[in-house]
């Protein structure tokens, strides 16, 4: 599409690949809008991440538009073409039933006002029939038109409304918000995954527990981890200040935002009502982390974490309550490593101190921390390799030696090497590790 003066959004820079699919489809008789966040996020001054197209060409046609593109089908009626690397969305008008005939009518069947936003690009303006742009000066999240059909075509698009008044720090608007109460079961009808990606996002937000306490307001946390709220109002014993699910709140908001670290304080008590019980007029909860550990496996298979994501945080669940004691040999403490694993072992410490700051308290087992981590890194600093990859052999050279093929038995073999590396460090040798490998072969 040739134009005289470079086409700008809010002073942001339209791609020309966005430009070139728009022009094409309009040069073939197609109407074409630049539409969604980039909108939103242009007007607000960020980055825009994704640039998508809404047309009323039909998807295969879009499809054959694009030859020279690599491109494919996803679901609703959207093209994916890809330039260089980067993903571009090309999407057919919605409509009430199937497609629409008009940006308008795609417009009403966006979730908010602020994304129910187009860009003409041939009269160089914002289409905005629901107030968008209103809405986001008075930062209000408002479904469009009516917010209970909103959330019947998609009933993800609570939890976004969540997201969003987390991450633009907006109010959401009193219907809105009745509607995702009354509506809130018919999150149960959304695929595991998209409820995972969005739960994601709102815990890694400056302070998770705001939005994980209006999911629970609304009713969307007992659809989606109902174990979470069995410890709402469940009173702790004298060394706790806070509730069971307060001081999980507390925790979570305490802990830097990393995917595996917030996971891991969100679940690092789950099981703790389940295994409430009061001895001698003291509430007690014995054996609550490797209680904690199982439920927080369930959780993320139900969520459908990845393995290595489920194993990460099961482990740290698992051993945040670890009882440090100076006279533990450097073995014992080097076997704890390797069962944490040295690219956990960083959040294990950083989970117990936000643990224990979340008591309410005040930090009281800073010093047994501390020094538990100054062990520890006085440990790796001058120890042998606590992981394979610091093994003076790789799996290639197992399966030389041994004869074996590609499989899970190279690495349970590499373990084996490096328990006997931890008891004898000086073993770490490859002319050594490779004698250990010919006398298990012979065995």
């Amino acid at each position: 599409m040739q134009t005289n003066a470079p086409l700008t959004i809010q002073g942001q820079g339209i791609p020309s690949i966005v430009l070139d699919i728009s022009g094409k489809l309009m040069k073939n008789g197609y109407q074409a809008f630049i539409v969604g966040g980039a909108i939103r996020d242009s007007l607000l001054g960020f980055k825009v991440k994704d640039w998508d197209v809404a047309t009323n060409a039909m998807p295969e046609k879009i499809y054959d538009l694009f030859p020279g593109m690599t491109r494919f089908h996803l679901k609703h009626g959207t093209v994916t073409l890809v330039f260089r690397g980067k993903n571009f969305e090309v999407t057919a008008f919605r409509g009430k039933e199937g497609f629409g005939h008009s940006i308008e009518e795609d417009l009403a069947h966006r979730d908010f006002t602020f994304n129910a936003l187009a860009y003409d690009i041939i009269n160089r303006r914002i289409i905005d029939p629901f107030g968008g742009k209103k809405d986001m000066a008075n930062k209000v999240v408002r479904a469009v038109l009516n917010p209970l059909e909103r959330f019947q075509e998609d009933p993800l698009r609570m939890m976004r409304a969540i997201r969003f008044y987390l991450e633009l720090e907006y109010s959401i608007e009193p219907e809105t918000l009745m509607a995702m109460t009354s509506m809130a079961s018919a999150i149960d009808t959304v695929a595991q995954e998209r409820i995972r990606d969005e739960l994601l996002r709102i815990v890694m937000v400056k302070k998770p527990s705001k939005g994980l306490n209006l999911m629970r307001k609304t009713g969307l946390l007992n659809r989606i981890l109902p174990e979470l709220v069995e410890g709402h109002r469940k009173r702790q014993n004298n060394y706790h200040r806070y509730t069971i699910y307060r001081h999980t709140m507390e925790a979570v908001d305490s802990v830097e935002p990393d995917p595996v670290l917030r996971l891991s304080a969100l679940f690092h008590d789950i099981a703790k009502p389940r295994v409430r019980e009061k001895i001698k007029e003291r509430w007690r909860f014995l054996g609550h982390a490797t209680a904690s550990a199982e439920l927080t496996k369930d959780i993320m298979m139900r969520l459908r974490f990845s393995n290595e994501w489920t194993d990460r945080v099961t482990s740290l669940v698992a051993h945040h309550m670890f009882d440090y004691k100076q006279d533990l040999s450097d073995r014992t403490m080097k076997r704890f490593i390797k069962r944490i694993g040295v690219d956990n072992i960083d959040n294990l410490i950083k989970l117990r101190k936000a643990d224990d700051l979340a008591h309410g308290w005040g930090r009281g087992f800073e010093k047994d921390i501390n020094a538990f981590e100054e062990r520890i890194y006085a440990i790796l600093k001058k120890s042998p390799p606590l992981g394979v990859s610091g093994l003076a052999v790789n799996g290639r050279d197992v399966m030389d030696v041994l004869g074996l093929q590609p499989g899970p038995k190279i690495g349970k073999i590499l373990k084996q090497l490096l328990d006997a590396v931890i008891e004898k460090p000086e073993c770490n040798q490859k002319n050594k590790l490779i004698q250990i490998l010919e006398e298990i072969k012979e065995r």
